[in-house]
C-alpha cells in the first residue's frame, strides 16, 4: 500500500513542481519530465503555475488575497484531512473502550508537545529560508535549509529517548487507574518510536512550503493521513492476517502515515529540486545560523507547546471533579483542530508571504497581507461557532455513547464556542509575527492566551468562585477577548518597531 500511494501522490504532484521551478528544466536529466507528462500539464493563467510569471512577481505584485488563496488552499484542505485523521483516529480508540479514549486523552499534551517541538522549529527554518530568500541571499535560504534539517533530527533523537522515559509518571499526575495507565503507555511507545520520523517530516514540509511548494506539502500529508485512516480499522480490531491490536494499532498507524508523508518528500526533493537546496557543506550549522533559527524557533515552538501546558494544567482541575470532565476536555480538542488546523492552514500560506515580502522591504503589501487573512481564519471560526451552537450532541456523541458525558460535552462546546471568532486575532497576529522573523512577540501572545489569562480565570471561577467544571468552559471565551485586545496590540507595536 505505501508503494502505491507513493506512486499516485508522484503522478499527481510533479508535473506542477516542474511547471513552477522551470530553472531547473534544463538540468540534466530534468528537462525530460515536462515532456513525459506533458498530457497532465495544463495552462493555468494568472497562477502560480504560469511559466513566464518569475517567484519574485508571483510574491511581491500578485493581489494578496488570490495569492494568500492559492498559496493557503493545498494547506487548508491537508489540514482538514488531517483533522479528520484526528476524528477518525479517536473514533475508533473510543470504539474499543472509554478508558481508551481517556488514555489517549491524556497522552495527547505529550505527543502535542513532540509534534510542537518538530513544527515550532520548522517555522524558524521556514522564516530564515523566505525572508533570505527575498532578500535574493540563495546561499544563507540553502544554509538555514541545510542546517535545519540536522537539527531537527537532532532534535527527534533527544525527544523519542525522553518521551518514553516519562510517560508513566506523567500519565499517574491525572489518573489511578492502572488499566488507563496501561494503555496509555503502550499507545506512547509506539507513537513516540516514530517521533524522528515525524520531526523530518514536518522539517522538509517547512522547507518545501518555504519556496511556495504547497502542493507537495498537501500531498504528502494527504497521503498520509489517508494511509493512517485506512490503517487505523485494520489494526485495531484485526484483518486477516492482520492480528487485532486494541490501541497499540491506531499508534501504529500513526507512525506508517507519518513515514509515507516523509518518503513523499524524500523522493519529491531528489526527482524535483527546489530552489532552495540541502548541501553538504553547509549540514554542519554555524553558530550564527543556528542562532537564527532557534531565535525564531524556540518561541515558536513554545507557543505551539503551550497548550499541552493548558491541557495538562486544565486537566488537574476537572479531575477533582470527575474524569467525564477530563474525556470532555480531550475530545473539545480534537474537535477544534477543524476549527484551529485549517485557520493554520491560512497562516502557513501567509507566512512565506509575509516573510518574503518583509524581507524585500514591502511594507504596506505586509499590512494588507495581515489583514487579509485575519479576515479569512474570522470566516472559518464563523463556522465553527455556528456548528457547535447548533449540533453540539452530536459531535460528542461521535466518542462517546455515555449520556452524561454528552450533555455535559453538549454544554461545554456551547459556552467554550462563544470565543472562536474573537480568538481569530491571536491567531493571525501570532503567526504574521512568526512569518516576520519576531518570534518573541508571538511567544508572549501565546503566553498570554494559553497560560497567563485562561489558567488563573479558570481556577478563579472554577474553585474561588464555585462555578465548578463550568468555570473553566467559561474561562476559554474570556480569556480569548482579553487576549485578542492584547494581540493586535501587540502586533501594531512589534511591526513599527
Amino acid at each position: 500500500m505505501i508503494i502505491i500511494i507513493l506512486k499516485f501522490t508522484i503522478w499527481l504532484t510533479v508535473p506542477d513542481l516542474f511547471l513552477i521551478n522551470s530553472e531547473y528544466e534544463n538540468q540534466s536529466g530534468f528537462f525530460l519530465m515536462p515532456i513525459i507528462f506533458s498530457p497532465l500539464m495544463k495552462e493555468r493563467k494568472g497562477g502560480f503555475m504560469q511559466n513566464s510569471d518569475s517567484y519574485d512577481d508571483f510574491m511581491r505584485k500578485r493581489n494578496v488575497f488570490p495569492l494568500i488563496l492559492s498559496m493557503s488552499i493545498p494547506m487548508v484542505i491537508s489540514m482538514l484531512v488531517g483533522s479528520l485523521y484526528n476524528i477518525v483516529d479517536s473514533y475508533f480508540v473510543a470504539m474499543i473502550s472509554e478508558d481508551s479514549m481517556t488514555a489517549l486523552s491524556l497522552v495527547f499534551p505529550m505527543q502535542n508537545l513532540i509534534h510542537s517541538v518538530a513544527v515550532g522549529f520548522g517555522i524558524g527554518i521556514n522564516a530564515v529560508i523566505a525572508f533570505h530568500s527575498g532578500a535574493g541571499n540563495r546561499d544563507k535560504a540553502d544554509a538555514a535549509a541545510s542546517a535545519g534539517i540536522v537539527l531537527s533530527i537532532m532534535h527527534g533523537i533527544v525527544l523519542t529517548i525522553l518521551s518514553i522515559a516519562v510517560i508513566s509518571p506523567f500519565l499517574r499526575m491525572f489518573t489511578s487507574s492502572e488499566d488507563i495507565i496501561r494503555k496509555g503507555v503502550s499507545y506512547s511507545v509506539i507513537v513516540f518510536s516514530f517521533a524522528v520520523i515525524d520531526i523530518a517530516g514536518v522539517t522538509f514540509e517547512k522547507i518545501f512550503q518555504s519556496v511556495g511548494r504547497m502542493k507537495v506539502s498537501m500531498s504528502a500529508m494527504m497521503a498520509g493521513c489517508v494511509a493512517n485512516i485506512i490503517l487505523d480499522p485494520i489494526f485495531i480490531f484485526g484483518l486477516d492476517p492482520v492480528p487485532a491490536m486494541g490501541i497499540e494499532g491506531a499508534a501504529l498507524a500513526t507512525g506508517l502515515g507519518q513515514l509515507i508523508a516523509l518518503l513523499i518528500y524524500i523522493v519529491v526533493y531528489f526527482i524535483a529540486p527546489l530552489s532552495v537546496k540541502i548541501r553538504k557543506e553547509m549540514i554542519k550549522p554555524g553558530m550564527k545560523m543556528a542562532g537564527r533559527l532557534y531565535l525564531i524557533g524556540i518561541p515558536a515552538t513554545l507557543n505551539l507547546a503551550l497548550p499541552s501546558i493548558l491541557i495538562s494544567s486544565l486537566n488537574a482541575i476537572l479531575a477533582s471533579f470527575s474524569e467525564i470532565y477530563t474525556l470532555i476536555l480531550g475530545i473539545y480538542y480534537k474537535l477544534q483542530t477543524f476549527l484551529y488546523l485549517p485557520a493554520s492552514g491560512f497562516v502557513q500560506g501567509m507566512r512565506p508571504v509575509i516573510g518574503y515580502n518583509y524581507g524585500a522591504g514591502e511594507k504596506e503589501r505586509v499590512r494588507r497581507i495581515f489583514l487579509v487573512v485575519l479576515l479569512m481564519c474570522a470566516f472559518i471560526m464563523l463556522f465553527g461557532t455556528i456548528l457547535c451552537l447548533a449540533v453540539p450532541e452530536r459531535l460528542i456523541g461521535l466518542f462517546t455513547e455515555n449520556p452524561l458525558t454528552i450533555g455535559e460535552g453538549a454544554s461545554a462546546l456551547r459556552i467554550i464556542s462563544l470565543g472562536f471568532i474573537v480568538s481569530s486575532a491571536s491567531v493571525a497576529a501570532s503567526g504574521a509575527l512568526e512569518g516576520l522573523g519576531k518570534g518573541f512577540p508571538s511567544l508572549l501572545i501565546s503566553f498570554l492566551r494559553y497560560i497567563a489569562v485562561i489558567i488563573p480565570i479558570a481556577y478563579l471561577l472554577c474553585i474561588v468562585f464555585g462555578l465548578g467544571p463550568d468555570g473553566v468552559w467559561h474561562s476559554f471565551w474570556i480569556s480569548e477577548v482579553i487576549t485578542a485586545i492584547a494581540s493586535l496590540v501587540i502586533y501594531r507595536n512589534a511591526v513599527k518597531s
